[in-house]
């Protein structure tokens, strides 16, 4: 069993987090200039020296000086002394480097269809008639063996029941022309702000989140300066990250240690105008994702940003200064105090606005899974650098990374949008025929067995009444971890794998969060 690990102390007093614990999940939270980041990083490179992964997104652009060895300013060192703590081990944690847009660590991506209608409806804003159309839009395609890998491949499926919109509501039910139009802006807001960087192949295997390196955990960092200026997209990708790995990961209950910690920085942004739907679906994915071995860690300014109801689900707390300034200050003061455990010898509302910075107060799990008595206590210091690093220092890691050259080459493999535009110079003037010449093609795609989303669901009926075939040996071989890098081609097969279990999959609710309504791992059976 791994070793307790001291976060905080204050004389005497010593603040432990219980590895086995961890993926009870957490919360850090204070003001801004308080300590949070710090005590993020701090938290991470203990996770890290235990042989645990990390991933966090860099909000500010500073942690990535986890990557190097660090060295305490007299300052420091002076403000430590004081407070009668010993300078931490100097120390660099592994560490990997991603970015959406590709320019700051390795592209991330996701196919449209993977991330689904649910999460693509809160990306772009959308009421609930227009997500209702954007659902019709997912079956249709599925029903008609088109892959949804891209933008363009949205755009053209949107456009293709919008032109044929009377064939299609006999079936599917009423499909507005505004809401499809509306739609359509939405995808032109998320193009400009340079979201179509996110969609497509290869897409993310979550696996490469959970590396380790001469027995440390791999630190995984999402350069999220830029990302921040949508927020919106921000806090959607992360959600989609979250859902990856509860649909991924197997059930294992209590471990340990857990296989993966998530911190969620700026954690308002996932709750701020989200419906009650989507608020109850992450309260249930944040719940059952620790059977799966995962803790998460919600970072924020104030503890009333997280909803109660996901509030209560976490166990381990870091609160830092807050400012009561006003009469609204003071009231969230007191019910962030509210939110602690009490502390007979503390007034922790009094406290909170005395803090210092770097000093908390903290409350952890006991070996019992009991809340800790509030404690008032300095965060210990990080070995690893404090602030970020310097270009020549990022090129080099991404160099040096595990996953170099996986996903740096984009693949745009045949799907709807190629389809549909080839079906048009061939199109019949009749509606119905165009309908039935559709379909007539998917059927045609599984007869001759090609290896688009049509055979795909062909080729998983097969499997499930013979115990096996093509598919099941492809993804014994590839998905499990192999201790090496993908090639680029192992890489697209897996997306494309994954892909086809969407499709096969396409009688359940789409969409990340909307498989915990159809069963886990809907996507990938």
């Amino acid at each position: 069993m791994a070793d307790p690990i001291l976060v905080a102390r204050h004389g005497d007093t010593e603040c432990h987090l219980l590895p086995a614990l961890t993926n009870r999940h957490g919360l850090i939270t204070g003001a801004t200039g308080t300590g949070k980041t710090i005590t993020l990083q701090s938290l991470a490179e203990s996770l890290s020296k235990i042989g645990v992964p990390v991933f966090m997104a860099d909000i500010k652009g500073d942690l990535t000086g986890i990557s190097q060895v660090g060295s305490l300013s007299p300052k420091v060192a002076g403000i430590l002394k004081e407070r009668g703590i010993e300078a931490p081990e100097p120390l660099a944690c592994p560490t990997t480097l991603w970015d959406v847009f590709g320019e700051q660590g390795h592209p991330v991506r996701a196919t449209v269809s993977d991330m689904g209608p649910l999460l693509l409806s809160r990306m772009l804003g959308l009421n609930d008639t227009q997500e209702g159309v954007l659902q019709l839009v997912f079956k249709i395609a599925d029903d008609n063996g088109l892959l949804l890998l891209d933008l363009k491949d949205l755009r053209a499926m949107l456009q293709h029941v919008g032109d044929n919109a009377k064939t299609f509501t006999t079936e599917y039910g009423n499909i507005s022309a505004a809401s499809v139009g509306a739609i359509q802006r939405g995808l032109l807001q998320i193009e400009e702000q340079g979201g179509d960087k996110f969609f497509g192949e290869p897409m993310l295997d979550i696996n490469d989140f959970m590396q380790t390196e001469g027995g440390k955990g791999v630190i995984n960092i999402l350069a999220a300066d830029k990302l921040m200026n949508s927020p919106r997209l921000y806090a959607t990708f992360l959600l989609w990250m979250l859902s990856e790995l509860f649909e991924t990961l197997p059930e294992v209950g209590d471990l340990d240690k857990p296989k993966l910690v998530f911190f969620f920085d700026e954690a308002h942004l996932l709750f701020k105008d989200a419906p009650s739907a989507l608020i109850e679906r992450i309260e249930l994915v944040v719940r059952l994702v620790r059977s799966k071995g995962v803790g998460v860690f919600f970072v924020t300014q104030n503890p009333l940003d997280v909803p109660e109801t996901v509030l209560g689900q976490l166990g381990n707390r870091v609160q830092h200064a807050l400012r009561a300034f006003t009469p609204r200050d003071q009231k969230a003061v007191k019910s962030a105090a509210e939110t602690m455990r009490a502390n007979p010898g503390l007034d922790i509302a009094t406290a909170i606005t005395e803090l210092a910075v770097g000093e908390a107060l903290i409350s952890l799990l006991d070996d019992k899974a009991r809340p800790g008595v509030t404690q008032r206590v300095f965060v210990l210091p990080p070995g690893s650098q404090i602030g970020p690093i310097t270009p020549e220092q990022r090129s080099k890691l991404l160099q040096n990374s595990l996953v170099a050259g996986v996903y740096e080459k984009v693949v745009d493999r045949e799907s709807a949008y190629e389809k549909l535009k080839g079906r048009a110079a061939a199109a019949p003037s009749d509606p119905a025929e165009r309908t039935g010449s559709l379909r007539e093609e998917a059927a045609h795609a599984v007869r001759r067995g090609a290896g688009d989303a049509a055979a795909g669901a062909a080729t998983e009926t097969a499997t499930q009444a013979t115990g096996g075939g093509w598919l099941g040996d492809v993804a014994g071989g590839l998905l499990k971890g192999s201790g090496r890098k993908d090639s680029i081609l192992e890489t697209v097969a897996k997306s494309a794998a994954r892909t086809i279990g969407s499709t096969v999959g396409r009688e359940i609710i789409r969409g990340v969060l909307g498989s915990i309504l159809g069963g886990a791992g809907s996507r990938r059976r």
